[in-house]
């Protein structure tokens, strides 16, 4: 009789500690890929308002919950402008060209954002610091094999991702006026972007409510633009850009300046690639 005690109340034990384990279990709910919020970043790599945001701002999403209820995508692409023949400049001249391609091969090849955004950041680190001819020091920083990445640049297979990036910026309604362009489930933030933290808790539906949510006051969400922040405007940029042009071939009046005019022009239109020496990674200019 006393065996049948203890057998039962062993069991009744055992359910107890299965159904609340399960009830624990249950609590514990992850975000469906439809529950969670879009937020793309539109950005080019030498823009220094784009590499603050990225370091200083979108860094947060990973400190904390918050990354588990968002879909980032990354665009590097940014003001950069489409020429003929599926070539194109950038805002920044030859070497965003080249950073801006090595990031897209990086998206494309560690598909996974636990694994480009990474390298992402470590190289717009640099940026920010205005030490971004070092960017290849990423790779030894993080034990990655630039390898891909060369290969990926190399082949043309970047400038084909960096096309197909030009081609998501060029469409979106309505379209992009300056770099950081942020973009929460299909609405840009214009000059709030800083604040994308609160509009990712607002815009979020699903039922696995991220902590992060709790620390971030949606009430600082705003349908008015707040002030303005510092930004890399399209056309600010290149109208400042062609007036001094056009002064200094004033002032100057000499052939041999605009000669010199055409040759920087024809630099502009050229990228950068990867060449093999010495078994390292070195990169020179070539035209396309």
């Amino acid at each position: 009789m006393a065996s049948h005690i203890v057998i039962t109340l062993s069991l009744i034990s055992y359910l107890f500690l299965f159904t609340s384990s399960s009830s624990s279990a249950s609590r514990i709910i992850l975000p469906s890929d439809s529950q969670k919020v879009s937020v793309g970043l539109y950005y080019e790599s030498l823009c220094p308002y784009s590499a603050n945001f990225i370091i200083n701002y979108l860094d947060k999403l990973f400190e904390t919950d918050l990354i588990s209820i968002v879909d980032l995508k990354l665009v590097p692409w940014g003001n950069a402008k489409l020429r003929g023949n599926n070539t194109f400049d950038c805002q920044h001249g030859p070497y965003e060209c080249l950073l801006n391609t090595v990031e897209a091969c990086a998206i494309d090849v560690w598909p996974d954002l636990s694994e480009h955004f990474p390298f992402i950041n470590c190289v717009e680190t640099l940026v920010y610091d205005h030490k971004y001819p070092q960017w290849e020091s990423c790779f030894e920083k993080l034990g990655l094999d630039p390898k891909p990445i060369s290969d990926c640049y190399s082949s043309g297979h970047g400038k084909e991702l960096e096309l197909q990036y030009a081609a998501e910026t060029n469409t979106l309604q309505p379209p992009h006026e300056y770099v950081p362009w942020v973009v929460v489930d299909g609405e840009p933030l214009y000059e709030d972007y800083e604040n994308f933290l609160s509009y990712i808790c607002k815009a979020y539906k699903g039922t696995a409510v991220s902590t992060a949510c709790s620390e971030v006051s949606v009430n600082t969400v705003s349908g008015k633009v707040k002030a303005i922040h510092p930004d890399c405007y399209e056309t600010r940029v290149l109208a400042l850009a062609a007036s001094i042009k056009s002064a200094i071939t004033r002032w100057m009046g000499q052939k041999n300046m605009v000669a010199s005019i055409a040759q920087l022009r024809q630099l502009g239109n050229s990228k950068l690639v990867p060449a093999r020496e010495n078994s390292s990674c070195l990169w020179r200019i070539i035209n396309y």
